[in-house]
């Protein structure tokens, strides 16, 4: 999903959770749990549309690789 048809305050707000999340966090959970985990902690900074959930969710997919290689960046 294209990251311009979200809000660019959500995308921060997506963004800053994956800085604050403990890096075993996102290294422990699988895709789908790590997905899921992430979207609540924005849904509960940030209240969602189902279609914003849907579009998030997309976009969070296509970058769990991203979110795992930062997360292995923190520990070297």
């Amino acid at each position: 999903m294209e990251a311009n048809s979200v809000n660019s305050s959500i995308l921060r707000h997506l963004w800053s959770i994956v800085e604050e999340t403990q890096t075993t966090t996102l290294l422990k959970f699988s895709d789908a749990d790590l997905i899921q985990q992430l979207l609540t902690e924005l849904n509960n900074k940030t209240l969602l549309s189902s279609e914003e959930i849907g579009t998030i969710n997309s976009y969070i997919s296509s970058r769990v690789p991203l979110i795992r290689d930062l997360a292995l960046a923190r520990l070297a």
